[in-house]
């Protein structure tokens, strides 16, 4: 028997649902101002869903903070039966300690196969991105990942920190990745590169660095590291930069 989606637009209606029974679920909330109490109380319901394998949360434009992140992320610890996240959360104003209580929450999904993480327009920073790596690293089951980290204030450390957790997915066969309008320069997109060297199962990746004040050593550093990526069939890099790459790829 096919299992049924259960999808909704209000808080409160999901609140009082019968939580136990959610295999696929859908919770649309973007622009609803639910803040850092609305996002703690659906991540205090969220760990009653223990039998969910289909999670998808529409969550931007909320005034999330840290304390709301990473509620959220201490619900997804207990939802170890996650084969399918998806979660936006776009245009709120999570920091650094959020995006790591994200990333200690999606350690624990260890079954996850197909996620989408949506944090564009936030302020995680270096220490953000790297926690979130930290995370990642545990997750060697996914094989489609969609990481949107684009207006993040990331460094080079930062892009390093989540290479280093892009390492240990080795399973990884389909990559898209957002990292533009940050600052990571030729140290970060070597090291990117370098850790995209293990991903040696991608089959379709797309890059997006953008505005990060990389140069011809990033832009070379970068193409040393995919070169290792045998299986590629298809890769998109953008690289547009306010200054000219004049050597690399």
């Amino acid at each position: 028997m096919k299992q049924q989606i259960k999808e909704y637009y209000e808080l409160e209606e999901f609140l009082s649902s019968s939580l136990l029974s959610h295999q696929i679920l859908e919770i649309n909330l973007n622009n609803n101002q639910i803040g850092d109490e609305g996002a703690s109380g659906l991540g205090s319901a969220l760990e009653n869903c223990k039998n969910l394998s289909n999670l998808t949360l529409c969550l931007g434009y909320n005034k999330i903070g840290d304390q709301g992140a990473s509620g959220l992320g201490s619900a997804l610890a207990n939802c170890i039966n996650l084969s399918n996240l998806t979660l936006y959360l776009f245009q709120n104003q999570i920091g650094a300690m959020g995006a790591q209580g994200l990333g200690s929450g999606l350690a624990n999904c260890i079954n996850l196969s197909n996620l989408t993480l949506d944090l564009y327009n936030n302020k995680i920073g270096d220490e953000g991105a790297s926690g979130l790596g930290s995370g990642l690293a545990n997750c060697i089951n996914l094989s489609n990942f969609t990481l949107q980290l684009d207006q993040n204030q990331i460094g080079a450390m930062g892009a390093q920190g989540l290479g280093s957790g892009l390492a240990n997915c080795i399973n990884l066969s389909n990559l898209i990745l957002d990292l533009s309008n940050n600052k990571i320069g030729d140290e970060g997109a070597s090291g990117l590169g370098s850790s995209l060297a293990n991903c040696i199962n991608l089959s379709n990746f797309t890059l997006q660095l953008r505005y990060n004040q990389i140069g011809a050593m990033g832009a070379s550093g970068l193409g040393s590291g995919l070169a290792n990526c045998k299986n590629l069939s298809n890769l998109t890099l953008r690289l547009e930069q306010k200054q000219f790459i004049c050597f690399g790829l």
